[in-house]
């Protein structure tokens, strides 16, 4: 039975990366009903796309995404990974739009969705450089997606070496931060109640405050490590965390279920 939620975010999918882990995200998008789909950047990623490399998992992404909206609305927020489709921003199929940010009202709060690579100064001075950092990010994601089948089969648990990093390097940390606070601050002085972001690869929900006034920072995470989306429900926004048992129990179950209706019929 398929959860019912009122809004879904997801960001930094990398669909035509090694690194994007799209069984898993096509099991979370079949397990939910949202009521409206958003989209955060950085989707297909274009910067690192092969003709040779596109698996069906992806193409099974893309095929689920296109069955949502078929149902409500999706909104999909270009990010730099997918910046080619910039041009085209604006642009509608059905209840698919195409669009560089979104402005909402929920709840009678203003909202501010968009991908959050304004703030990166590497993208604006040297973009081959960027790009050429991606490249790096993927290999390092497909090295440690060796390492965690290996673990996986010494019945041991997953690790992540980009987290490590992440966690480990005080100048990564400090522009996590930053970036946090940049895009905090601006939200205030635009008169947002919350700002929602990607780009980083870092779920997050928390507010922020600056003298009198404060927002509300969140960021989808990303599935590639995180395998994290933002649900909003019943008045409350919760980070979602992807738990593979969880879905293993649910596809025991229904094989169960479609095995004693087969002997009964």
């Amino acid at each position: 039975m398929k959860r019912k939620v009122e809004i879904v975010v997801i960001s930094d999918l990398h669909l035509g990366t090694f690194g994007c882990r799209a069984r898993e995200l096509n099991r979370y998008l079949r397990s939910i009903e949202p009521e409206m789909l958003i989209l955060n950047g950085d989707i297909i990623d274009i910067w690192q796309f092969r003709k040779k490399y596109f698996p069906r998992s992806h193409m099974r992404v893309i095929k689920q995404i296109i069955k949502i909206a078929s149902r409500v609305p999706v909104y999909y927020i270009t990010g730099n990974h997918d910046e080619a489709l910039r041009k085209f921003s604006g642009a509608a199929m059905g209840n698919l739009q195409l669009v560089d940010k979104l402005i909402l009202d929920v709840n009678g709060q203003r909202y501010w969705f968009f991908h959050g690579d304004i703030f990166d100064a590497s993208l604006k001075c040297a973009k081959w450089l960027a790009k050429l950092g991606g490249v790096g990010y993927d290999l390092l994601i497909a090295t440690n997606n060796v390492v965690n089948w290996c673990l996986e089969k010494m019945g041991r648990e997953r690790m992540s070496f980009s987290k490590r990093i992440k966690n480990s390097v005080k100048r990564a940390v400090s522009f996590i931060s930053d970036f946090e606070e940049t895009a905090a601050q601006i939200a205030v002085q635009e008169k947002y109640d919350y700002v929602v972001c990607g780009h980083i690869h870092q779920p997050r929900i928390k507010s922020i405050t600056f003298g009198k006034s404060s927002v509300t920072y969140m960021n989808s995470g990303d599935w590639i490590e995180n395998l994290s989306a933002l649900e909003f429900n019943l008045g409350e926004w919760k980070l979602y965390s992807y738990n593979s048992i969880e879905f293993e129990d649910n596809e025991v179950r229904e094989k169960l279920r479609e095995n004693l209706q087969k002997m009964s019929a």
